[in-house]
């Protein structure tokens, strides 16, 4: 399997649980239930599948940590995944206006690659572009009480789509 060029794809995960914006404010997954991403807050982990070009597909695990403002407006997320072959960590920060456009940041710690992040959320639905250097992609997450599903679409990569099904912890 070739992972060249995967550092953006998978980073893009990172925004699968939300995407990280600013430092220093955690709270509780109970106490922020307004704003587009309130009730994201907490822990959340799960298994997905990698689906490559040449019809091989691939098990991953990953682990999401959401840190919401007590608006429910910015959102950070640290992501972590691996895979039999692959690994990686990636960092996000989202903020979201009052209309629901979506804008921020994501790093992909391991290799030190950075984007920016566009997109909109609604309620229970975050669909985003995330876009780099040399990566673009497109990011669904659904998020209906304690599961949250996420898809994403690489392109330019032998990476057709990465599908996982997350549980808060």
């Amino acid at each position: 399997m070739n992972w060249n060029g995967m550092p953006s794809v998978l980073t893009r995960l990172a925004l699968v649980a939300g995407v990280t914006f600013g430092a220093g404010f955690a709270v509780s997954a109970q106490s922020v239930k307004e704003g587009p991403f309130g009730g994201l807050s907490g822990q959340w982990s799960g298994t997905g599948t990698i689906a490559v070009s040449n019809g091989s597909n691939e098990r991953i695990r990953c682990r999401s940590s959401y840190s919401v403002t007590p608006s429910g407006e910015a959102l950070h997320q640290e992501l972590r995944c691996a895979s039999d072959s692959y690994k990686f960590e990636v960092t996000s920060n989202v903020l979201a206006d009052a209309n629901g456009a979506l804008s921020g940041t994501w790093t992909e710690n391991t290799r030190q690659v950075t984007g920016a992040v566009t997109g909109r959320v609604t309620p229970g639905q975050i669909q985003t572009s995330v876009n780099g250097s040399a990566f673009s992609a497109t990011l669904l997450v659904s998020t209906k009480g304690g599961k949250q599903a996420v898809s994403i679409h690489p392109q330019g990569t032998d990476i057709k789509s990465i599908d996982i099904e997350m549980r808060r912890s």
